[in-house]
């Protein structure tokens, strides 16, 4: 498991990059929220706050070790922007599970409000996840 500074200082980085550059750009939202989507609707949960809260031990592990497969065959395959959502929602589901820490439970709640958001905006516009 990913060590505790080395996990927040990640978390800081993507959580700023999504706030300055990703949350302009569309694909990447239309993605972000139609891999939320397509988890939370699997689980049957409607947010992604819901789907993490809701989640056991082996759905968590389960869904790491599938992002990280995902992610890895999006970034062969490059598909960047698939990539990128995959870690969004990494980082988010980690720092469900680090509560100990009042900070990244506040960037958990921001993290989490754009991942709501960006599966909001999914139902607008539906993305090509392929």
């Amino acid at each position: 498991m990913t060590q505790q500074p080395d996990f927040k200082q990640r978390f800081v980085a993507i959580l700023g990059d999504l706030q300055r550059n990703g949350a302009n750009d569309p694909e990447a939202m239309q993605l972000l929220g139609a891999m939320a989507t397509n988890v939370s609707n699997s689980l049957g949960n409607q947010a992604w706050s819901q789907t993490k809260a809701n989640m056991g031990e082996a759905q968590y592990r389960g869904m790491l070790q599938a992002f990280e497969t995902e992610g890895v065959e999006h970034l062969k395959a490059g598909r960047e922007k698939h990539a990128y959502a995959l870690q969004a929602l990494t980082v988010s589901l980690i720092a469900s599970r680090q509560p100990t820490d009042p900070e990244l439970r506040a960037g958990e709640g921001l993290l989490d409000a754009l991942i709501n958001a960006a599966m909001a905006v999914r139902l607008q516009k539906p993305a090509k996840l392929n």
